[in-house]
């Protein structure tokens, strides 16, 4: 049996219900916390305090930014409820407009029991997370080169 990361071993301890989702993230930058976000990424204090520790920054390594000014991403959550942790901290910067079950049930070694702990480094969504890594552009990058050029547009 495979130990969990320190982080999930912490959530898990802290009593938070705990089953494995991957979610597919879109989100928009509120208006005005463009430069905020980018802060947070260079310093490392985005998700500073959540038991999901460093995720939040490896997540928004592999952002990408759609044609329609959204950023989206795969996010492992642990928790019952979708984002139930990561979800203050995400709306500090982003409106999140949809967080949507990311998996391919049938390829997930956690929820078939044959290695627990599995979706921090799984597959099961590889092929969603390269179709999304040649989508649009990388999002930090059109971050850094202009927090204005990245603003709300209308819903979807």
């Amino acid at each position: 049996m495979a130990n969990p990361p320190p982080a999930r071993l912490r959530r898990a301890r802290r009593g938070v219900p705990c089953g494995t989702m991957r979610y597919l993230v879109h989100a928009r930058v509120k208006p005005g916390c463009g430069a905020a976000l980018l802060r947070a990424v260079a310093d490392g204090s985005l998700g500073r305090g959540s038991i999901a520790g460093d995720e939040y920054l490896d997540d928004m390594q592999h952002a990408r930014l759609a044609d329609d000014g959204t950023a989206r991403w795969v996010e492992v959550c642990f928790c019952a409820t979708p984002l139930q942790e990561e979800r203050p901290y995400w709306e500090e910067y982003f409106e999140l407009l949809s967080v949507k079950d990311a998996h391919v049930r049938r390829n997930c070694r956690h929820e078939n029991g044959a290695e627990p702990w599995a979706c921090c480094d799984c597959d099961c969504t590889r092929r969603q997370e390269e179709k999304l890594a040649a989508s649009g552009q990388a999002f930090l990058a059109a971050l850094r080169t202009g927090v204005g050029s990245i603003s709300p547009s209308p819903r979807l």
